[in-house]
């Protein structure tokens, strides 16, 4: 096999087709590697030119790759986790907790919990550099498999045999009801009782969805409950007398609006909880450090939540 340079072939180009592959949406991937539609369709115009391939099947309304491209965006991908693999275990030998750390976090969780916690962390490792991200669990394992993430805060149990995770506090849910509801005037409330049409979820895709559903397993699952895109949605829809919901009690923490019209309540049972952790890839050589930043998470665990080891 004769020599081929690599002096035309950079990580670069590698991460825009990437990109495109996992959007399929030549605007979206340069909205996220950070460049223009025009400069990142160019680039990979160029890339298909160096390996004499076309990568995708393009049209006004269709991006799909080819099925060489499909061949060759897989060895893509391995190109790029080996090359995060690489500064990951250089890392680990210089300081791992220095520089930038990737983090993601769950969207019923960032709001309420990182605000308190970034203090806490510059002032324990003022020489680390976050990258936040927020999305749902399973972008997030997503990520994380693809070495998009360094770390992410989630709900546990997380399903990947591929990640470690460390359990790091554990979170009560409150009953948010309406104040004019007939379960908000009960003296005594449990579980049991809010298996309900008027039960408000939040839509496909979140956690807490799913963790709503399995501590009250008798929600009809007729499709008739009201759904919310967000908890800030969630508790105006109970302002407004839509319905009741779980809600984890981060996000009504300090909360004073609607004082009048909502009225929560605490639950007895200890299912009513869920257990927030931090979680990385398995293979990663900084997990030893990762344990050790858990644990400094957990020692800092919010009011009104329990650490969990």
């Amino acid at each position: 096999m004769s020599y081929v340079p690599l002096s035309g072939l950079s990580l670069r180009d590698i991460e825009y087709v990437v990109a495109v592959d996992d959007l399929r949406n030549f605007s979206r991937a340069a909205e996220r590697c950070g460049v223009s539609q025009a400069g990142l369709s160019e680039q990979v115009r160029k890339l298909e030119q160096l390996l004499d391939v076309t990568l995708f099947e393009r049209s006004r309304r269709h991006v799909a790759p080819t099925p060489d491209g499909e061949r060759l965006l897989a060895l893509g991908r391995e190109v790029l986790a080996a090359a995060r693999n690489l500064l990951e275990v250089a890392r680990a030998q210089t300081g791992p907790m220095d520089g930038a750390l990737r983090l993601g976090v769950i969207p019923t969780l960032g709001p309420y919990y990182i605000p308190g916690l970034l203090p806490r962390l510059r002032e324990h490792y003022p020489s680390l550099s976050l990258r936040l991200r927020e999305s749902m669990t399973n972008t997030l394992i997503h990520a994380l498999r693809n070495s998009e993430l360094d770390v992410a805060l989630m709900a546990l149990p997380v399903p990947s045999d591929s990640l470690e995770s460390a359990p790091i506090f554990e979170e009560s849910f409150l009953a948010v009801f309406p104040s004019t509801h007939e379960l908000a005037q009960k003296p005594k409330l449990s579980l049991s009782q809010l298996g309900r049409p008027d039960l408000l979820l939040l839509e496909d895709g979140h956690c807490l969805r799913d963790q709503a559903l399995s501590v009250c397993p008798t929600v009809p699952r007729d499709g008739e409950q009201r759904l919310a895109t967000s908890l800030e949605m969630l508790w105006y829809m109970i302002g407004a007398g839509e319905g009741f919901s779980l809600i984890p009690q981060l996000a009504l923490r300090n909360r004073t609006d609607f004082e009048d019209l909502i009225t929560v309540r605490t639950l007895p049972e200890r299912e009513a909880r869920r257990t927030i952790g931090l979680t990385w890839r398995a293979s990663d050589p900084r997990a030893p450090v990762f344990r050790e930043f858990a644990a400094y998470l957990r020692s800092i665990t919010p009011e009104h939540c329990h650490p969990r080891s």
